[in-house]
């Protein structure tokens, strides 16, 4: 083996930088390192059939890919897969450099970390055969519909839970209402039962459509969770429970393009407060130049879907070759945080599945 082969295969160490929904490594891959998260999250899984096995979150400060170093059966290869949930940070350690390190103890403390580390290895293989996998089914039809991250039933399990603890243990905050991620964990996990990557999943969700805000608690940790709407809370989780009992041609469906299209509406009515009736005149000619000539490629063809729901009715053409629409506006106000939310879990379950 070449010189530079050696040193690929011995690994390497130094600070990583990972995406949100980048891959730090693949189950079965042969393993040259273990990391340490300085920063972020990282969410453990196992691919099953069409779907994946939740296995675990591991958070700044925690040890991750370590398993592989003491595997005296696997050939050295990852048990699982992780990726990073947000942005984050790992210290890479090549396997070299840690078996340096371990050289250096005495033999009956690395005898102890050994038992410790096969027995940890057959327990999580044991979970691992009682996990189910999360590949969706269409009872309807009885055919797999592909692999969903956060099914429905899962988004309204931990919307329902946040309602409920944010009331019972809520405190009033500058912001909204404040709760310690240690009350979250007590009744999404240890109560409840909810797998900890996909609640966490949903946090960051809640996050980018500005419903949720995490700031540092007393000791310095992001532990503090604040709802800045729990009404929106509700609201998402009746909008969840009733699509649940809907036919597939009864739920909405409006893509991402047709939720930008109907925010600029939104946005266009709203800095009119006089003109937001239940049905308002808007001009949309400049809109869709802007987009022309942004090269963002939507068009009047992407409001198709709102018109099949009611929110917007056929464009017009006016005088100088302007071009406006109807716009149910109390429709459009209801149903766009449920669009956003829609679209924003999509993307989450689309993201997910290219690694099915």
């Amino acid at each position: 083996m070449a010189a530079a082969e050696e040193k690929q295969a011995e690994g390497k160490s130094g600070l990583r930088r990972l995406k949100p929904s980048e891959i730090l490594f693949n189950d079965g891959e042969v393993a040259n390192s273990l990391y340490i998260i300085q920063k972020g999250q990282l969410r453990l899984f196992k691919p099953k059939g069409k779907g994946f096995i939740e296995i675990a979150v591991l958070r700044s400060g925690e040890v991750i890919g370590e398993m592989a170093y003491f595997d005296q059966t696997g050939g050295g290869k990852r048990s699982c897969s992780a990726m990073a949930m947000v942005s984050s940070e790992v210290i890479e350690i090549s396997f070299t450099a840690f078996a340096k390190t371990m050289s250096g103890l005495n033999p009956w403390f690395k005898t102890i970390i050994n038992t410790l580390a096969d027995r940890l290895r057959a327990t999580n293989g044991r979970v691992k055969e009682l996990e189910s996998n999360s590949a969706s089914v269409n009872y309807g039809s009885g055919k797999h519909v592909g692999y969903e991250f956060l099914k429905t039933n899962d988004i309204i399990k931990i919307l329902g839970t946040l309602f409920l603890v944010y009331k019972s243990h809520g405190e009033k905050h500058a912001e909204g209402v404040a709760v310690h991620k240690k009350t979250l964990d007590l009744y999404s996990h240890e109560i409840f039962g909810i797998i900890e990557s996909k609640f966490d999943e949903m946090m960051i969700i809640l996050q980018d459509i500005n419903i949720l805000k995490i700031e540092n608690d007393k000791e310095g940790m992001p532990k503090i969770y604040v709802i800045r709407n729990l009404d929106a809370i509700r609201s998402y989780f009746i909008f969840y429970n009733s699509e649940k009992h809907l036919t597939e041609d009864k739920k909405l469906k409006i893509g991402k393009k047709g939720q930008i299209f109907l925010e600029a509406i939104w946005k266009k009515v709203a800095q009119n407060p006089g003109s937001n009736g239940e049905m308002v005149q808007v001009e949309i000619g400049s809109l869709l130049q802007d987009w022309k000539a942004k090269n963002e490629h939507i068009d009047i063809q992407h409001l198709d879907e709102a018109k099949e729901q009611g929110i917007v009715a056929d464009a017009m053409l006016g005088g100088e070759n302007s071009l406006s629409i109807q716009v149910d506006y109390v429709k459009l106000n209801k149903l766009l945080p449920n669009i956003q939310i829609l679209n924003r879990v999509a993307t989450c379950n689309e993201e997910k599945s290219n690694y099915a």
